[in-house]
């Protein structure tokens, strides 16, 4: 893996980013964009290059299309694992698709019938729930509560959920670590107590783990299908380069599928409902994984600087736990009486687009999730507005 050149993230400015059509920049307007969970850096130097060869090379149909073996990516995967959490798990297992949703949508098709119950903890990314819910199936959403240490599983509640099951059998345990909004990394002692309970419930589990790469030390991920061999295999480990290499648009995903009979049902299915992965995708995570290290550690750097530079600006009203992982911000804004929602406060005095907390269930009610992923000039401009619109709020409606 050879070093990539040193790259100014820095140097990214306001009338760049307005002009920029994605989802995150084209539904801004003249707000700063603060919402989607795209980072506004520029892909590594190690991906351009491989798109381009791969453009200039064959773009006819992929010699992948069965997968059984784990296709193009399983042995990467595998070594990544290893190299990186220090996890032995068998590339052979990996099935491909073009998103986290998708990959879980096809897991509770081939796993689950309509009317079963899926747990899991609150505030929870909004499409996860969307999925779940038009597809038929029931989420079992258990709120997390604050302690001194951070959000924490409330493991009471969390074993009378999958006991009832709701109005349907409880099946799934979905589990996102590290844990998107609030940038919680999950300890030993509690995704072994999370294990625990998936054993005595007999419940599959789905792992959504796209932000590992993202944690910050002396923070470490720990992957759940590495907590012993039992769990792995009743375990579904969702990745992609989607956060950390910035990489949404590119669509494609990996699971690492431990059940074997989902590995079965996914292989019987494969080309019939769940479509497959472009080879450009293939190529873009291929070199992302390969020799895309170098340039996401300097991204680190940037993201561990713009987390405490977010503590440091932040007014003292609105609460703030520094994360342990990811490039999200997750504000306690219920001390502003601005409403459940305080979204529409900061879009429409500040200028700021930040993602709405209800959006994430009602334990978001009063949130909302701040995307820091950005140079430090237009972080501290976003901060400067923020504050602003603070000051010009009524005095009755701050309490100090």
């Amino acid at each position: 893996m050879s070093a990539p050149p040193d790259v100014d993230f820095d140097s990214l400015g306001v009338p760049q980013l307005s002009h920029r059509d994605g989802e995150k920049w084209a539904s801004a307007g003249t707000a700063l964009s603060s919402w989607v969970a795209d980072m506004d850096f520029p892909v590594a130097p190690s991906v351009r290059e491989a798109l381009r060869r791969r453009i200039d090379g064959d773009l006819g149909y992929p010699a992948w299309f069965d997968e059984s073996d784990g296709g193009p990516l399983g042995e990467l995967f595998g070594e990544r694992m290893r190299r990186r959490f220090g996890t032995a798990l068998d590339g052979r297992r990996v099935r491909m698709f073009t998103d986290l949703n998708q990959a879980m949508l096809a897991t509770l098709h081939v796993a689950t019938a309509p009317g079963d119950a899926v747990l899991l903890h609150t505030p929870a990314c909004p499409p996860f729930v969307d999925v779940m819910e038009k597809f038929g199936r029931r989420p079992l959403a258990v709120p997390m509560r604050q302690s001194e240490r951070g959000w924490e599983f409330d493991a009471e509640l969390m074993e009378r959920a999958a006991e009832d099951g709701g109005s349907g059998r409880c099946r799934v345990l979905f589990l996102v670590n590290p844990h998107n909004p609030t940038g919680r990394v999950f300890r030993r002692e509690e995704l072994e107590g999370l294990a625990e309970l998936a054993l005595r419930n007999d419940l599959l589990v789905i792992a959504d783990e796209v932000h590992a790469d993202l944690t910050f030390a002396p923070h470490r991920h720990i992957p759940f299908a590495s907590l012993s061999a039992e769990i792995a295999d009743r375990t579904v480990t969702l990745t992609s380069g989607s956060k950390a290499f910035n990489m949404s648009g590119i669509r494609c995903a990996v699971a690492h599928v431990g059940p074997r009979r989902v590995r079965e049902a996914f292989d019987d299915q494969r080309g019939l409902l769940f479509g497959q992965v472009g080879v450009l995708a293939v190529e873009a995570l291929k070199a992302a994984w390969t020799d895309g290290d170098g340039w996401l550690e300097q991204v680190k750097a940037v993201l561990d600087r713009n987390r405490h530079l977010v503590a440091e600006g932040l007014p003292g009203e609105i609460g703030y736990r520094i994360p342990e992982a990811t490039f999200l911000a997750w504000l306690d804004c219920r001390r502003l009486s601005v409403g459940a929602d305080p979204m529409p406060f900061f879009r429409d005095e500040a200028e700021v687009l930040l993602f709405s907390g209800p959006s994430f269930g009602p334990a978001g009610e009063g949130f909302v999730r701040l995307n820091f992923a950005t140079s430090a000039s237009v972080l501290d401009m976003k901060l400067v507005r923020i504050r602003a619109a603070m000051d010009r709020l009524p005095s009755r409606t701050r309490h100090r």
